[in-house]
């Protein structure tokens, strides 16, 4: 397939693959009705569920609307002008070719604000609150749309890019191949895919510090906390009777267990041993030894559940980009050799690999996240149980 001036005045896009039209269609308007029915779900859960209403699904929202209008508008405009149509009518056919680039740029700019979110919410917890509220996240999705359709739509000010006798609206011939490799894919695509994984690496590789961090200095208190509980133990067992020795199977009985249990629950904390050691033999109940330590294993739980949400939402991410890309490297070959035959149905499938990105975000959401796991489960049972019992 080569962009020349006559491919645009005749060239029809089944010119010479006749039978490839009916399994295209068919297989588009498939793709179309599961990013409809998956989206339109994942959107209702958040809608229902009130502990589904975060900040990130919040962004998570925007891109299942964007993937539903995909399955809604983008669809069929692709199927309208990969069949050449309409015929001379040159703004129709722009608004057609620009829907599919308007939802492209906010579904990237959304995966954008998701990332952004993530690094606030696990490397600036304190910040977090303050930055990402509601009414902030609003704003955010404002603009992203609002920057997805401004950048979408620029190829309806170039109107006078088609030849005015074209018979088809065919969209190499409408939409300059300049705009879609510089612009929509080096600067709209490739840098924020690249600031994403930018993102997305600091988090995992500060995470991983962390973790190492938190493991070196649990193993440092461990060997700490062991020596100091059998000395504990054996000052304990010598002076327990004032100042003989008692026998050890006396110490495990009665009071000596009480006391040994004592002792083994401040081994962690230093600092607090002789105070544990004096309330334990004047029979007073002890002070909590650790309280730091709550804290410190709910700070690690947190830690640990917003790595795994930012792993799984690094997952849409790279799905996205393994989906797009083939088509955006299809046009750097169109632009750059214009002499290069693309074969019609590497193209086809592209584009359908392209749309299919919209139909499985939400099985995506529905296998890594439980929390939509379970409200997808929970739609599903109920309007199974609304269906009419047989008499």
């Amino acid at each position: 397939m080569n962009v020349t001036l006559g491919s645009c005045l005749a060239q029809m896009p089944y010119g010479y693959l006749p039978r490839a039209k009916g399994l295209y269609i068919a297989t588009e308007l498939t793709i179309a009705l599961l990013a409809i029915v998956g989206n339109f779900l994942v959107c209702l859960a958040v809608a229902r569920n009130k502990k589904l209403r975060t900040v990130t699904n919040y962004f998570l929202v925007s891109l299942a609307v964007a993937d539903t209008l995909v399955g809604l508008l983008a669809i069929p405009c692709a199927v309208l002008t990969d069949l050449g149509r309409p015929h001379h009518d040159l703004p129709l056919c722009l608004v057609l070719l620009s829907v599919l680039m308007v939802l492209t740029q906010s579904s990237i700019l959304s995966l954008l604000a998701v990332a952004a979110e993530r690094y606030m919410a696990i490397l600036m917890p304190f910040q977090y609150q303050r930055v990402m509220s509601p009414q902030n996240a609003q704003l955010a999705l404002l603009v992203t749309w609002g920057l997805g359709a401004i950048s979408g739509c620029v190829p309806l000010m170039d109107w006078k890019r088609q030849p005015a006798n074209s018979d088809y609206c065919i969209f190499t011939c409408v939409v300059d191949m300049n705009y879609m490799v510089y612009f929509n894919f080096f600067c709209c695509l490739v840098v924020p895919l690249v600031a994403m994984f930018v993102i997305y690496g600091h988090i995992f590789v500060t995470v991983r510090r962390q973790q190492r961090r938190i493991g070196v200095a649990r193993g440092a208190a461990k060997d700490v906390g062991g020596a100091e509980t059998d000395d504990i133990e054996s000052s304990i067992t010598v002076g327990a009777t004032g100042g003989g020795v008692r026998p050890r199977a006396e110490v495990e009985s009665g009071i000596g267990s009480s006391v040994e249990t004592q002792t083994t629950e401040v081994s962690t904390k230093p600092s607090l041993r002789n105070a544990s050691v004096g309330s334990a033999s004047s029979g007073a109940v002890p002070a909590d030894p650790t309280p730091g330590e709550p804290n410190e294993a709910k700070s690690a739980l947190r830690t640990l559940q917003e790595t795994r949400k930012a792993t799984s939402l690094f997952l849409v991410l790279f799905l996205f980009m393994v989906c797009w890309m083939p088509i955006h490297i299809i046009n750097c070959v169109l632009l750059f050799c214009p002499r290069c035959d693309v074969p019609m149905s590497l193209t086809l499938a592209a584009i359908l690999l392209s749309h299919v990105n919209s139909a499985l975000n939400p099985i995506l959401y529905a296998y890594r996240m439980r929390s939509f796991r379970y409200a997808l489960i929970g739609i599903l049972r109920g309007m199974w149980s609304f269906r009419p019992k047989r008499q």
